[in-house]
């Protein structure tokens, strides 16, 4: 499975868009399969702010996907 770099919504939701991809599925089957509209997939893929992340995670759960998340000290 490709890596992603989070370090932002943004780099989150094009992580969730990438996996959703790969496994063949339309925004709006993910929205079927995880009770979630098809438009607030699209937002959760554009790291529209204010979005919780636990919807992020449970898509990425959905995935199968195995999430890490690094804390840079800069």
């Amino acid at each position: 499975m490709e890596r992603y770099v989070v370090r932002s919504p943004e780099d989150l939701g094009r992580a969730v868009a990438g996996i959703r991809q790969a496994q063949g599925l339309t925004q709006a089957e993910l929205g079927e399969q995880s009770g979630m509209s098809r438009d607030t997939i699209a937002q959760l893929e554009r790291g529209r702010q204010g979005r919780s992340i636990e919807l992020l995670l449970r898509l990425l759960r959905r995935l199968g996907a195995t999430v890490t998340i690094t804390v840079d000290r800069t």
